[in-house]
């Protein structure tokens, strides 16, 4: 007779094997598994089970130990301008308007390239892989730079081509803008870690013929459209002195709005607004920390997820925030919205997190890809240490990634199953010539 052991399948090879203290899937929202184990092959989840269930199922090639760690999908940043890190610093306690005005538009039309953008979209990725984002979605000039920055890092990103009405060393006008940004779209669409989506820069930055132009792309080649609106009171103000409408309206009547929408800040959204967004599937990109450093308000957030809108987080750039730190914004982001509806129950952890993760990536139509720890699902990943002395007792390790960790905790990042982050250090990206980018372009802007 055949026994039982010599009938049993074999264990499944497989590349790799993580095996955490805890693991929050996201999917389902607020499930925390404890002493469970991530299948990964070919770049995918294979299955998520207890540690004890995959050591008989799995022959992993590489397996990770991580006694001490949460593993989470990895971050997605919903709105930054990784170029404009050269920018960190330059131009700080200033509002929106004269920071643009008198410092930012005047530095990059002195120097924004090709080699600015690349150069300072590295320094931007590297910062953001080691801080446990592995998606971001960027808007700026010269985006072919912005894509071999990228592809030089291993990070996903969402490349934003950008239109804007004056000239700048890019472009000399929107068709200039927008056929220059479609090509780099036709070259790098097969690229599996980079997606496009048109991004006009603001509504009082951008004429309604541009406007149409763009809504017409964007149905024709199913594209999301990243743009700031509502940032600031003195926006709407100039809105309603040249159009007669506030922003959104404007956008609406031009038929920019609809589920491909990524309405970035939106922190003057009165209540018809929010009704707006919901009724027709937009999305708000929510920049907490760079609205506060600005002092452009607090966003409703709360009340706009009670109405069913979509929100992700975003740094926005490095030039007025002055970090690419997503553990940072979730915590902003919650304890503005608190303070924001006077609720101390609103913006939960879990809802922070599904805020930094999965939520994002539905906004840029990603979900199917990214945003949760779903078997089938490309294997972005996170992981943080919290058994460090200074971060203990911790009694829910959800509440913790928001309020006591943070991204200087990140041990281990993966993107599509292959590491980019080891114990801390970065794998692709060598620290010291980041640091003489940084100190060149230093030089070169502050002369």
């Amino acid at each position: 007779m055949t026994s039982p052991l010599e009938t049993s399948p074999s264990p499944r090879k497989i590349d790799l094997l993580i095996e955490a203290r805890w693991i929050i899937p996201i999917e389902p929202k607020g499930v925390v598994l404890e002493n469970h184990a991530l299948a990964v092959d070919r770049g995918h989840i294979v299955a998520l089970m207890p540690i004890t269930e995959a050591e008989t199922c799995f022959a992993p090639e590489q397996r990770v130990s991580l006694p001490g760690h949460v593993l989470m999908p990895g971050l997605v940043n919903l709105h930054t301008h990784a170029a404009m890190t050269l920018l960190r610093g330059y131009a700080d306690d200033l509002p929106l308007m004269r920071w643009l005005q008198e410092k930012i538009w005047p530095a990059e039309a002195r120097h924004v390239s090709a080699d600015f953008v690349r150069d300072g979209t590295l320094l931007a990725t590297a910062e953001m892989l080691r801080g446990g984002i592995t998606c971001c979605n960027d808007m700026y000039f010269f985006p072919e730079a912005s894509v071999e920055a990228m592809q030089r890092s291993g990070m996903r990103a969402a490349i934003g081509i950008i239109t804007i009405e004056f000239p700048t060393a890019y472009a000399t006008d929107p068709d200039d803008y927008l056929a220059k940004g479609l090509a780099v779209r036709d070259r790098y669409r097969d690229e599996s870690l980079i997606s496009f989506c048109l991004a006009p820069h603001a509504p009082y930055s951008v004429s309604d013929r541009s406007f149409e132009r763009i809504a017409t792309l964007a149905g024709q080649l199913d594209l999301s459209i990243h743009i700031h609106v509502h940032e600031t009171r003195g926006e709407i103000d100039e809105s309603l002195r040249q159009y007669g409408v506030r922003p959104l309206e404007r956008l609406r009547r031009i038929g920019l709005l609809g589920p491909g929408l990524i309405a970035v800040h939106g922190v003057h959204l009165n209540a018809e607004e929010i009704d707006l967004l919901a009724k027709y599937g937009s999305s708000i990109a929510h920049c907490p920390t760079s609205n506060m450093k600005l002092a452009s308000g607090g966003a409703p957030v709360a009340a706009a997820l009670a109405k069913g809108v979509r929100v992700g987080l975003g740094t926005d750039g490095a030039a007025s925030n002055n970090r690419l730190d997503l553990f940072q914004e979730m915590r902003h982001a919650g304890l503005l919205g608190k303070l924001v509806s006077e609720d101390a129950a609103v913006l939960d952890a879990h809802t922070l997190l599904g805020m930094a993760t999965l939520e994002g990536a539905a906004a840029l139509g990603l979900d199917g890809k990214i945003g949760s720890l779903v078997p089938g699902k490309e294997a972005d990943l996170c992981a943080v240490r919290i058994d460090d002395w200074m971060l203990q007792p911790c009694f829910d390790p959800a509440s913790h990634l928001i309020y006591v960790a943070g991204r200087e905790n990140v041990s281990h990042v993966w993107v599509a199953g292959r590491p980019v982050v080891s114990a801390g250090q970065l794998h692709d990206i060598d620290m010291s010539k980041l640091m003489e980018i940084a100190t060149v372009w230093q030089n070169t802007i502050r002369s």
